[in-house]
């Protein structure tokens, strides 16, 4: 059987359903990934798409044949899946799921103990070598047990424990689930909380019906935005299809970055825990780190990547960590990447402040001014040490920095170019001073990338 080895990715595995992924493949992984974690017992859990049962149970069929227990948590969002590996004190887990990508994609996140994510460098590799190479192990003489069990109130409390649900003032807050599987969470949290909620997308559909679940894609926030307009709501949040990112919409329809949010929570957890560590990735604005600052905590930029982040989160004891892309990491919470942890904190922020989400981000959109991510494809990956070379030679009384790609730092302007890890493009995330000097310096970047 042909395996196509671009599957395994850097964070994750990921394909077509079922010209790259299908039921033997996800068996076949499934066997690497108990030979891989060598531990007893894992967890396995799913998320709506038409595929991810077949995928489920082959996965598991697949665990099993190599003698380890298997636990089969149903239906639940990704971060859901951690919790549970982390309270039921597993050696692992397995979420089948393609995240935010189009219906016809699935594939298959990993953990080991502590909810500590697999990467390419550190699992997936191993796991990806084993079959490609024919050197998995023979099955177990003992076939491993199979078990269920369910986490969802378990769950709902511990989200809720971060915040203090008494102080949540009535906002009107319009809820986009995607027809993901916030649609299996947003209820039972909302029911406890004052709020005036409309719903959108709450059927969970694998087939996505009203729209895709990436709520990145301006797109597909058309009706969340028209909502909240309609409404005079004060706050939209949106779900990917896993429901481990959120997004937000401010009262006016605007979308808020991730920067912005980072900056927001950060706030929010230093007002609680002062002085406290935050982690933040190198493409984002410094709205975080002029936050950090003034809210008297420590901001430490990172390289991007949600196993570097938490890595540097262990390492630094963080107390929270966030990416542009709308992953944010949370230290009590296994240092995972939780979806709804940042909508209870925004809502939270807001009520303590008795500020609108716009009035919030004010400040930030008055001092800020970002480019966002732009993508340029290059004709192959051997371009890019070209490309970035020529991007320090044209700044050489910059502030350069090589964690993660090129980043260039002057007083009134600064930004990333980084090669995607898995597509020939590079990424720029830039920002100015003011919006003239961000157009300028955008298109001159820009130039110099496709040149």
């Amino acid at each position: 059987m042909q395996i196509n080895p671009e599957i395994f990715k850097a964070y994750d595995v990921r394909g077509l359903h079922p010209g790259e992924i299908n039921e033997e493949i996800a068996r076949l992984i499934g066997r690497g990934f108990a030979a891989y974690l060598q531990t007893q017992r894992i967890g396995v859990s799913r998320d709506m798409r038409v595929s991810s049962p077949a995928l489920t149970a082959a996965f598991i069929e697949g665990v099993r044949e190599q003698g380890t227990d298997v636990i089969d948590y149903g239906m639940l969002g990704t971060d859901m899946l951690y919790f549970a590996v982390v309270r039921d004190g597993l050696g692992g887990g397995a979420q089948i799921t393609a995240s935010h990508n189009p219906k016809q994609y699935n594939g298959i996140k990993m953990v080991r103990a502590g909810a500590q994510a697999l990467s390419g460098d550190a699992g997936i590799g191993d796991i990806r070598d084993m079959i490609l190479q024919d050197r998995l192990p023979r099955p177990a003489a003992r076939r491993g047990a199979l078990s269920t069990r369910d986490v969802v109130g378990a769950y709902v409390e511990k989200v809720l424990s971060f915040i203090d649900p008494a102080s949540i003032r009535p906002f009107a807050v319009v809820l986009d689930a995607g027809s993901g599987m916030a649609g299996l969470v947003a209820p039972a949290l909302f029911e406890r909380l004052p709020c005036r909620v409309t719903t959108l997308c709450f059927e969970i559909d694998g087939t996505f019906p009203n729209h895709e679940a990436n709520p990145l894609i301006e797109e597909n926030r058309r009706d969340i935005t028209e909502a909240v307009i309609r409404q005079r709501a004060d706050i939209g949040i949106a779900w990917d299809g896993d429901a481990d990112r959120c997004f937000f919409i401010d009262g006016t329809g605007g979308f808020v970055s991730g920067d912005f949010v980072t900056a927001l929570l950060a706030e929010a957890f230093l007002l609680k825990y002062p002085g406290s560590t935050i982690i933040y990735d190198l493409r984002a604005s410094h709205a975080v780190r002029d936050t950090v600052a003034r809210f008297g905590g420590r901001a430490l930029r990172n390289r991007v990547g949600h196993a570097f982040i938490k890595q540097r989160m262990r390492e630094e004891d963080a107390i929270f960590g966030g990416e542009v892309t709308g992953h944010y990491y949370f230290r009590d919470f296994s240092y995972a990447d939780n979806g709804f942890i940042p909508a209870l904190l925004m809502l939270e922020l807001m009520s303590k402040k008795n500020q609108s989400l716009h009035a919030l981000l004010q400040p930030f959109r008055e001092r800020y001014f970002i480019s966002g991510e732009i993508n340029t494809r290059v004709a192959s990956m051997a371009d890019v040490p070209r490309k970035l070379s020529a991007i320090e030679a044209r700044y050489p009384d910059a502030a350069v920095d090589w964690t993660d790609g090129i980043s260039i730092d002057y007083p009134d302007w600064h930004f990333n170019v980084r090669p995607s890890n898995t597509e020939p493009l590079l990424r720029l995330n830039l920002e100015a001073a003011s919006p003239a000097l961000m157009a300028d310096k955008r298109d001159e970047v820009l130039a110099l990338i496709r040149e």
